[in-house]
């Protein structure tokens, strides 16, 4: 080899070594800046659910006895559900258990969920919500492999990852198979948030996590299997059913509600941010048409925009029934891209009684006691949220083992 090709050929090999850290510099930067990315908003039609990606499950479930847990967000491309899709394939379905708000997806939210039979198929039903969250060993008797498939929104709090944990658990002390067909998160490009202190788990939080994780739900059963996190660091035998034609930089729109209270796409994402109302003395819409698009209260100064809260599906007896509530309209507010605090600071600022505004709950929906202080105390939502970086840095750093896409 004469010295100028030597030396050119040395010369290509660190360019190829600088273009390499580059590019995992910037995976890795990509990842770390997700909140920024700016979104594509693509066709449901061109993803495919882990339910619509049956030729990687179908031959796993042949000749076993299956339990499913599911409500009616367990839904194909077609709309048909996956109980009756997996019945048409002679899959043989021993039991369905429902999360909160039910089978069909129709109960109030914290509203006691009784065991029952599906009227379509026949099937029993066990509900996994009030006191029976875990699913006990003689109701799993005889099943060789449980399906998860549930619509998650990306939220600490959203009670179907609590559910998530225990089914977990159940599977790993009974020696049975979990398998999680995966759907995309709408809020998957937020990470956002405090993270939860231990002192703190409730059914509302039960893992170190910011408010907004954005993982699927099948990467965070990984995360959840790996970080141990089950009882004494058991773990349970996981596959996960991935997505098709889908990734982190997607807008992705739901094709059914996935649950009573979060009507539409606005409502998905701006849950997160509302939702610690529910700490508070304002309502957040519960009992109108724009659930988790309005909030207000009879206690906020006289406004422009009102609304009376009145018994309707999800909400039999909503907060302020019957009485007049002055707030905001964020119906069409632009969509959010990370958690935001602006209107419960505004809220809190504007009550004339502070020391009603909050009640209890608001520490565990935080999954910290510093959020009310910082509120109270008259930090800037700027300064709060300088407070989350560290946690955020650690979460992202663990979080980034367990991802799909």
């Amino acid at each position: 080899m004469t010295p100028f090709i030597k030396n050119t050929f040395s010369l290509l090999l660190l360019f190829t070594a600088l273009m390499s850290c580059t590019v995992k510099k910037t995976q890795a930067e990509e990842i770390e800046n997700e909140s920024l990315i700016k979104t594509t908003t693509v066709s449901k039609n061109d993803i495919k659910t882990g339910a619509d990606n049956y030729t990687a499950y179908l031959p796993l479930l042949k000749n076993k006895k299956i339990g499913i847990v599911t409500n009616q967000t367990g839904i194909l491309s077609d709309k048909t559900h996956l109980v009756d899709f997996l019945l048409g394939k002679n899959i043989a379905i021993k039991t369905i258990f429902a999360p909160e708000h039910g089978f069909r997806g129709t109960a109030d939210a914290g509203e006691h969920i009784v065991d029952g039979k599906d009227p379509k198929t026949g099937l029993p039903i066990i509900s996994l919500y009030g006191d029976n969250k875990k699913p006990k060993p003689e109701e799993l008797a005889g099943i060789d492999i449980l399906v998860f498939d549930l619509q998650d929104v990306g939220a600490r709090f959203y009670t179907y990852i609590s559910s998530l944990h225990y089914i977990m658990e159940a599977c790993a002390e009974n020696n049975i198979m979990l398998l999680i067909l995966d759907r995309p998160n709408p809020n998957i490009t937020i990470i956002d948030g405090p993270v939860l202190e231990k002192e703190f788990t409730s059914f509302v939080g039960m893992h170190p996590i910011p408010l907004l994780h954005g993982m699927t739900i099948g990467e965070y059963a990984q995360m959840i299997n790996g970080e141990k996190w089950l009882k004494n660091g058991i773990q349970c035998k996981l596959t996960v059913i991935p997505c098709l034609n889908y990734n982190r930089k997607m807008d992705y729109s739901l094709p059914i509600k996935p649950s009573p209270n979060l009507p539409n796409d606005q409502a998905v994402n701006l849950y997160a941010s509302l939702c610690l109302f529910e700490g508070t003395n304002v309502s957040v819409g519960r009992g109108t048409e724009k659930q988790f698009q309005i909030y207000g209260s009879p206690y906020l100064p006289k406004s422009d925009f009102s609304f009376t809260p009145k018994p309707n599906l999800g909400a039999q007896n909503p907060v302020y029934n019957g009485i007049k509530c002055y707030g905001e309209d964020l119906s069409t507010y632009p969509r959010v891209h990370q958690l935001e605090l602006k209107w419960l600071i505004k809220a809190y600022q504007s009550t004339n009684d502070k020391s009603k505004f909050f009640n209890s709950f608001f520490t565990k929906l935080a999954g910290t006691k510093k959020l009310q202080q910082q509120i109270e105390s008259g930090i800037s939502e700027k300064e709060i949220r300088e407070s989350w970086k560290e946690g955020l840095r650690q979460f992202k750093k663990i979080r980034i083992k367990y991802l799909i896409y």
